[in-house]
């Protein structure tokens, strides 16, 4: 179960792999990610998964883009954060990953291959703020525990001058479906690069 909320412009949003099962009532999207959906291409496990479901807008330009996220984390892999998705090729996911029973911070970032970097958080935050900022070339992401200290977890290259999809996905890569909370959301102009924190 997803449920997001919206403080910023009203933009036209979409799916990328719409779920069977969501409501979206005022600025409230609720929806459940269902079993067997993820994001990953090739690398390590040789497979390919582009079903996790994604509400998105479309983005051009250079942005900021942040969210509050809270999540009942229970089975190996389940995910919730923000994506940036140009073609199926060429992504970035990042936020909160479920791995060895405690949450991780997590970047995925796609470019024919995926990789895939991990940090584990000290304890399992009631909730996390995670913040995807394209400046040209890169995508910077960065989190925070109050939305006032920042911290870099990865910089990545982008390819610029293209429109993208950026938004919010949720991922259940086991058996189980995945209750997450998003709330916050919102995404804004950036015009100068952005702060390493």
């Amino acid at each position: 179960m997803i449920t997001v909320t919206m403080t910023a412009q009203t933009a036209v949003r979409a799916w990328l792999n719409q779920p069977p099962h969501w409501n979206e009532t005022g600025d409230t999207l609720t929806v459940t990610a269902p079993p067997g959906t993820d994001y990953w291409r090739v690398t390590h496990y040789g497979f390919i998964h582009d079903n996790g479901p994604l509400r998105y807008q479309e983005q051009s330009g250079n942005f900021a883009a942040k969210v509050r996220i809270r999540g009942n984390y229970h089975e190996l892999y389940h995910q919730a954060g923000l994506m940036i998705h140009m073609d199926e090729e060429n992504w970035i996911k990042a936020g909160i990953e479920y791995v060895n029973a405690r949450q991780n911070l997590s970047a995925v970032v796609t470019r024919g291959f995926s990789d895939w970097s991990i940090v584990a958080l000290a304890d399992n935050p009631a909730f996390l703020w995670l913040r995807l900022q394209r400046y040209n070339d890169t995508v910077q992401v960065s989190y925070s525990l109050d939305n006032e200290k920042w911290a870099m977890l990865r910089l990545a290259f982008f390819p610029p001058q293209v429109p993208v999809k950026i938004g919010m996905l949720a991922a259940a890569p086991g058996k189980e479906a995945f209750e997450v909370t998003f709330d916050h959301f919102s995404i804004g102009p950036l015009h100068s690069p952005p702060n390493e924190d």
